[in-house]
């Protein structure tokens, strides 16, 4: 089951809610975990043995690394064993394939017989959910958040619906406050409800849209520069709106059952590097990654080559994080390797000010990580990139043509405008703050009171209550367009559920 999906929307999400605030504050969370253990059996109900033992498994080592005590060596010890098995079961279902794959092409070449192995079907989610397994484990040795013994609580985090397909990536010790108590109320569903509908209309309309351009492009055997050009930014806008169209639903969903959950995306083409970049682009994983990987490296305490080594290191892992293929390894080397540059030059990475120069080459370095991204393997990828800078020509191909509509260039433009209007206000209205929001404090802005809004100077107070006055009936307007077009187009899921 999806989000976008007539099941989702007219079924499993009234019924859900109906029950919901039906049932009183104390069944919340068991009505919760039997409604995301449903959501994932929608998919394969074999699986959900899988996801239910990891969970049942973590509990335990979480409550065996509490008893042992905070750092001690026997937690230490528990801590390895529960790391160990959940980077097993992670390694098993996610990379048995390809390290399979990889040895046959290498014994192939000598010509021996090749190992055969049944193919491993990948759990939905299982990447998202083993890493919200090992951070809070990881927590609970650190001291950060002591072992939960409501087995519930625990499980329905694990499980929640909204992130669970696509993230965000949660921690345990952000939202156990608002396991045990949650504010609800008209205007933080209202509130939900809102930006339920943003991420709706972003994935629908405008990544469902170009998907197909996107498809295309990276097909063609033959692609001119245009033809390249053309797939790598549409791919860049698709992959953006998809995936925080997937965020802004997971985020309304939460608010909808008195959750707030972090921010995942804070316009991050506005960035003017690659480091701006990672504080705007996936928050939750890269915060994930500096937390509990690039610290566990050893972080910058060592020397400069170690601090550098450490970078790339961790960032080559978070490319291989995404899947099992060597495009989203070197994907992720190159990445770790101009955040190591941009470190070694001293580059802000929170300018206060808009350098265009700076942008056009962080979004180019973009770009060119998303090529990789998006190719089905090295030699698609190379391909495209031959084409980009083989300079063969800047119109369309004749097959290039076949696939392209009027529809497609215009809601590309439409993306891209967008992108452009609210990236640019994001960045002279709300800064970047070092490192991600806390959840905790945004919990705490529920009971304190509302917070005068940041004057904008670049619009006038009319133009402000005119926007204000034609958002809501728009964005509702564009929603039920959305569902229409949802009803009539074949079945889409996000980019992210390969993950």
């Amino acid at each position: 089951m999806v989000f976008s999906s007539n099941v989702f929307l007219f079924l499993f999400l009234p019924t859900f809610l109906g029950l919901y605030y039906l049932s009183g504050p104390r069944f919340h969370n068991l009505l919760l975990l039997i409604a995301s253990y449903l959501f994932y059996a929608w998919w394969r109900v074999d699986f959900l043995a899988l996801f239910a033992a990891v969970t049942i498994f973590n509990y335990w080592i979480g409550l065996r690394i509490g008893a042992a005590g905070v750092r001690t060596k026997p937690a230490r010890h528990w801590l390895t064993l529960g790391v160990v098995v959940d980077l097993c079961v992670l390694g098993y279902f996610k990379y048995a394939n390809f390290g399979v794959d990889s040895l046959n092409a290498i014994i192939t070449s000598l010509g021996m017989a090749p190992f055969v192995l049944t193919h491993i079907l990948l759990p939905i989610g299982i990447s998202f959910y083993i890493f919200e397994s090992i951070s809070y484990i990881i927590d609970v040795y650190r001291g950060d958040t002591p072992a939960t013994h409501r087995l519930i609580d625990f499980a329905a985090f694990v499980a929640i619906f909204p992130h669970l397909i696509a993230g965000p990536v949660l921690r345990f010790r952000d939202l156990a406050g608002q396991f045990h108590h949650r504010t609800h109320s008209l205007d933080k569903f209202a509130e939900g409800c809102t930006r339920f509908m943003q991420g709706f209309i972003k994935k629908v309309f405008i990544a469902d849209t170009l998907a197909p351009l996107v498809s295309h492009c990276f097909a063609l055997e033959n692609p001119s520069a245009a033809d390249a050009w053309l797939g790598a930014l549409a791919y860049t806008a698709q992959l953006y709106f998809d995936f925080s169209g997937y965020s802004d639903m997971a985020i309304g969903l939460g608010l909808m059952m008195g959750f707030r959950f972090l921010e995942n995306f804070k316009q991050p083409y506005i960035s003017q590097s690659i480091t701006e970049f990672w504080r705007r682009w996936h928050i939750s994983l890269s915060t994930w990654l500096r937390d509990y990987l690039y610290v566990s490296l050893g972080g910058n305490r060592g020397t400069t080559f170690q601090t550098y080594r450490n970078l790339v290191l961790t960032m080559l892992l978070g490319g291989l994080w995404h899947g099992a293929n060597f495009t989203f390894v070197i994907w992720g080397a190159w990445h770790g390797t101009w955040l190591a540059i941009e470190r070694a030059l001293g580059v802000d990475a929170a300018p206060r000010r808009f350098n265009p120069l700076k942008w056009i080459f962080t979004f180019l370095l973009v770009i060119l990580g998303w090529v990789l991204f998006r190719a089905e393997n090295l030699h698609v990828a190379g391909r495209m990139y031959q084409a980009m800078f083989g300079f063969s020509g800047w119109q369309l191909s004749e097959l290039g043509r076949v696939g392209f509509t009027d529809l497609q260039l215009v809601t590309l433009l439409i993306a891209y405008a967008s992108l452009a209007l609210f990236g640019l206000h994001d960045f002279y209205t709300r800064p970047l703050a070092h490192g991600a929001p806390k959840v905790a404090a945004e919990t705490a802005a529920d009971e304190a009171p509302p917070v005068p809004p940041m004057p904008r100077r670049a619009l006038g107070e009319r133009a402000l209550a005119w926007v204000g006055a034609v958002q809501r009936p728009l964005l509702l307007l564009l929603f039920c367009a959305s569902v229409l077009k949802l009803s009539a187009q074949s079945y889409s899921p996000f980019l992210y559920f390969q993950f």
